[in-house]
């Protein structure tokens, strides 16, 4: 006789919950929910159901993705049902269970997300409307997306958020920007407040609230555009600060896309690693210095512009990057100071993964030489820039030339596909 075969699990529900509860489910959320022998969630949510849903109720600890892969196997061989605000694949916990568990083992029944709420409401469409969430992450991040005329909404940690977004945006100059706080939305106790950010003084509300901004700058506010290049008085600096233009030419060799690493070596004040996280959301950057005063400004200066994220390890190169090279590779690498240490151009380039970039910029001529060497052996594309700005000559206007900048980018290469029938 054949031995049985063996089942595999029941798939996890994963089920979309609002503020209007119970009442607010469809009926495939109502079942799935009457059905599981186990239900996990918040305990705010998890006291949204009736007793009609009869399962072990199981609140989720804090901190609480660690503790998915436990719960789940905990309670792995009973019909589980998980609770989820809103949409569970929009910053939900649908994230977490599918990278645990895969799409496959899910059924995700969402429900309409807050942002859907907020935006019927508002009028806005939702397509042109930019979300950025601040739940479990530090507010500065909002500050990236402050362009005059844009429409966001700020997902809240929290009912003292409003009042620290507020401050954010007069301290970016965008204290005439209109503030809506919606409360509870979908809820019976659904609410609103208004006001304008640099005179903003509601008292924090419900924790449970989405923050509505029409960005408006004020007349003196720093423009900060969406692409490389910011102006240089966007930084706090020693001196050590890869100048505008030159910083635009070297982010256009570096090429940044969605979801890439970059190590920026001798970070000075952080111009490049910062300018690369600022093209997309989700690129990621290690800024390396050596100099302790150095690396703390390179620290607030991300934070001013809107990408905390930005890591900062102190310390020389190339011994620094030894530890990098053991938790990601990097898809590109700048190297904006030290490049005569010695094996630091190896090691960079060593570390670089195939198909990434280097780029390495000088204005000496002992590290130019070494470029120069480099160049011939490798090949890519060696640059001279050179930048003048029109200054005062008595009465008269003359150019100023800063000093050249040897520029050397170069792509590793990939190794060759193998053949059919090649043998390893």
């Amino acid at each position: 006789m054949s031995p049985s075969p063996v089942l595999p699990p029941p798939p996890v529900s994963v089920v979309g919950i609002g503020a209007d509860g119970w009442s607010g489910l469809s009926g495939g959320a109502r079942e799935a929910l009457r059905e599981a022998e186990v239900v996990i969630g918040g305990a705010r949510q998890l006291d949204l159901l009736p007793p009609e849903c009869a399962g072990v109720r199981v609140a989720w600890p804090s901190p609480l993705r660690p503790a998915v892969p436990r719960l789940l196997a905990e309670h792995r061989e009973r019909r589980i049902a998980v609770l989820a605000s809103g949409d569970p694949m929009f910053y939900g916990i649908g994230r977490a269970l599918a990278e645990e568990l895969g799409p496959e083992a899910l059924r995700v029944l969402p429900h309409p997300s807050s942002v859907s709420y907020a935006c019927a409401r508002l009028g806005w469409p939702q397509e042109d409307t930019e979300v950025v969430t601040l739940v479990g992450r530090p507010v500065s991040r909002l500050a990236v997306s402050l362009h005059e005329g844009r429409r966001l909404l700020a997902l809240s940690a929290d009912a003292s958020t409003p009042a620290t977004v507020a401050a954010l945006l007069t301290a970016h100059g965008f204290g005439p920007s209109r503030m809506r706080v919606l409360e509870q939305l979908g809820s019976e106790a659904e609410a609103y407040v208004e006001g304008v950010a640099e005179t903003w003084a509601h008292a924090p509300g419900d924790r449970l609230n989405v923050i509505a901004i029409d960005c408006r700058a004020s007349a003196d506010a720093l423009r900060l555009g969406a692409v490389p290049g910011l102006p240089d008085e966007a930084y706090e600096h020693d001196g050590q600060l890869t100048k505008r233009h030159i910083r635009a030419a070297t982010l256009g060799a570096l090429a940044p896309a969605p979801g890439e690493l970059l190590w920026d070596v001798g970070g000075g004040s952080g111009s490049i690693a910062i300018e690369w996280m600022r093209t997309h959301v989700s690129c990621r950057a290690v800024s390396v210095e050596r100099d302790p005063a150095r690396a703390e400004r390179i620290t607030r200066n991300a934070d001013r512009l809107g990408v905390p994220g930005l890591r900062v390890v102190t310390g020389p190169a190339p011994s620094s990057l030894s530890e990098l090279s053991e938790l990601d590779v990097p898809d590109a690498v700048f190297i904006g100071g030290g490049l005569t240490a010695p094996g630091l151009l190896d090691a960079c380039w060593e570390a670089l993964r195939p198909g990434g970039r280097l780029v390495a910029n000088t204005v000496t001529l002992e590290s130019e030489a070494l470029l120069a060497e480099r160049y011939r052996t490798y090949g890519g594309e060696l640059t001279r820039l050179a930048v003048a700005h029109a200054v005062p000559v008595g009465g008269f206007t003359g150019w100023r030339q800063a000093m050249p900048v040897t520029q050397w980018s170069v792509r590793k290469p990939s190794p060759p596909a193998s053949l059919p029938g090649d043998r390893t």
